[in-house]
């Protein structure tokens, strides 16, 4: 029997990536999942693989009406809701203050703030009731750049910053009812796009080539398949497991955090 056995999760941005990672375990865990994400060829792909385990949701996290939905949509196919996953998210391809115009810095803060925070809200604010009834969870997909600097431009470090005061607030107005915490993954290869405000929904994160110099980079020398990356979420998720923890940010960045200027066998790293 899996650890999930017989819950339920909401996963926003689950049709791909880290996301459709975390409904695949969660379903052979033994949970049911509905997925709320904007691809229709990613939620047909989870509905084709997985059947009557899975329902699904087209729209955008930064809409109240299609989370409001998601969840209405949750409880009448599954009955319950156990977890709340926000994952959706927006990355700016590390693009600094100074490169920006005053037309795009405008344009890329609501919409990459509209996707990586005001949609965790909206998901959190449309679950919280169901989750209330359940005695459940949520779980919001961070970063290593919540906590440090260069995992990304300005706009997407400010926005997972925001993502530590966000689980942190919801953990104390929640408690004791509904636990909140968070992942904060380290290097990843998905899909992962940017705004398109800013031109950068064509793009994807696996398009840096991190990956070529992650022995130089990640203490642990290697970057983590989005299924690695995965087991904190089932843990956080998994109500035996983790009673104590609420306001907790799982920092799973493969070192990231404290890799410093040299490496341990003192060669000095890439900056």
């Amino acid at each position: 029997m899996g650890r999930l056995q017989g819950q339920v999760a909401l996963v926003t941005g689950g049709a791909g990536g880290l996301g459709r990672a975390i409904v695949e375990r969660f379903i052979g865990e033994g949970a049911r999942c509905a997925v709320l994400d904007r691809s229709a060829a990613g939620l047909a792909a989870l509905e084709q693989a997985f059947g009557d385990k899975v329902a699904v949701i087209q729209g955008d996290v930064r809409e109240a009406e299609v989370n409001d939905r998601a969840v209405a949509l949750t409880l009448e196919r599954f009955g319950t809701l156990d977890c709340f996953i926000g994952n959706a998210g927006l990355w700016d391809f590390n693009r600094p203050l100074v490169s920006l115009c005053g037309a795009e810095l405008t344009a890329g803060f609501d919409e990459l703030f509209g996707v990586n925070v005001l949609g965790y809200l909206h998901g959190a604010r449309a679950s919280a009731a169901a989750l209330r009834q359940s005695g459940g969870s949520m779980i919001f997909t961070l970063s290593n750049a919540a906590h440090l600097p260069n995992g990304g431009g300005v706009l997407y470090t400010a926005s997972k910053h925001a993502g530590v005061g966000l689980v942190r607030q919801l953990a104390y107005e929640l408690a004791p009812n509904i636990r909140v915490n968070a992942v904060a993954p380290g290097g990843i290869l998905t899909g992962l796009t940017g705004p398109a405000s800013l031109g950068l929904n064509d793009r994807d994160i696996r398009s840096i080539g991190f990956e070529t110099v992650a022995d130089r980079i990640v203490p642990l020398g290697f970057i983590p398949t989005v299924e690695e990356y995965v087991p904190a979420y089932v843990f956080l998720a998994a109500r035996a497991e983790n009673v104590p923890a609420t306001g907790m940010v799982l920092n799973y960045d493969g070192g990231l955090s404290i890799r410093g200027f040299m490496s341990p066998n003192g060669q000095e790293i890439a900056q």
